[in-house]
This record gives C-alpha cells, sequence and structure tokens, in this order.
C-alpha cells in the first residue's frame, strides 16, 4: 500500500542539522506512528513521504519555510523577573514553560538583564535546514475514528 491522505504510517527516522549532527532519533525507540494528510508532520516531510510504500528509506532535506519557518523578532518577549515562580535560579538557555492565549507554549531565556528576561518563543529548529533518514516500517488504511478524531489510535496512537 502507498502513503496517501488518511494512510497511518508507521517510520524510523533520523533528523541531522546542516552539521550531520543528530538533533532527534527513533533508532532504539518506537516507530512513529502517524496519521497522512492531517498535518501531524511538517508540511516538507508530509510531501516527500505521498506515494512512498512499505520499506521504502529515503534521506530528505528539507528548508526551513516547508519545516519550522524562520525565526520572528516579534517572538522575542522581554518580561519581568518577579513574573517566575519557583526557587529555580533563571538562566540563559534554560527552557521554561508560559502559560499563553493559545495554551502552555515553550520559550527559552536568552538574556536576563536586572529585573528583565528576554524569552525566545520561536521553535528551536527554526531557521533550520533539516536533514531526515526515513524508514517507512508499515502503511495501512486509517479507520473511520481515527480519521475523524484525526490521529491514530491503538498501538502507536494516542489511545491505549
Amino acid at each position: 500500500m502507498i502513503i496517501s491522505k488518511d494512510s497511518v504510517v508507521s517510520m524510523n527516522y533520523t533528523l541531522k542539522n546542516s552539521a550531520g549532527e543528530v538533533m532527534d532519533t527513533s533508532i532504539g525507540r518506537e516507530p512513529l506512528v502517524y496519521l497522512h494528510g492531517v498535518g501531524a508532520l511538517i508540511p516538507g516531510l508530509e510531501q516527500e513521504l505521498n506515494g512512498k510504500k512499505e520499506k521504502d528509506q529515503l534521506t530528505v532535506v528539507i528548508p526551513p519555510e516547508h519545516a519550522y519557518g524562520s525565526r520572528r523578532d516579534d517572538l522575542l518577549r522581554v518580561v519581568s523577573k518577579s513574573g517566575f515562580q519557583g526557587s529555580e535560579e533563571l538562566e540563559e538557555g534554560m527552557r521554561v514553560q508560559l502559560d499563553t492565549e493559545n495554551g502552555p507554549m515553550i520559550a527559552v531565556v536568552c538574556k536576563i538583564e536586572e529585573n528583565d528576561v528576554t524569552l525566545d518563543m520561536n521553535h528551536p529548529l527554526a531557521d533550520m535546514t533539516l536533514h531526515f533518514e526515513v524508514e517507512i516500517v508499515g502503511v495501512r488504511p486509517a479507520s473511520a475514528d481515527e480519521i475523524a478524531h484525526g490521529h491514530v489510535h491503538g498501538h502507536g496512537g494516542h489511545h491505549h
């Protein structure tokens, strides 16, 4: 069966940056299982997987505009240090979770000056060209329930 909209795909992957450093991988873990055609993956990767089938192996290079986009200066926020609760000392480079009007978001503390903390809410992979090595482990049609809910159920899915 080939991958098309409403296929449930299982795949192993390794993600590297342009310097060849491994950023993420499923090797040593369960394969990634997702519902194809609903935006579960970054657009560039989903597009490359269209029409592929079980046992296919591919190397894909995805520019930022088809991955996590470009870094945006409007996603830098300066907030007051007093807004952070907890005993943990804030440090540049640490990740913090924020409650926003769109729900929780992860931000990186990029600068601390006296009482001002600059937070970077860009995706950590923004501006990056992503290099994926992918092996398709399995492809099956999605059930009507999975299509209705927009994600995979059962083994490797959200509901166990």
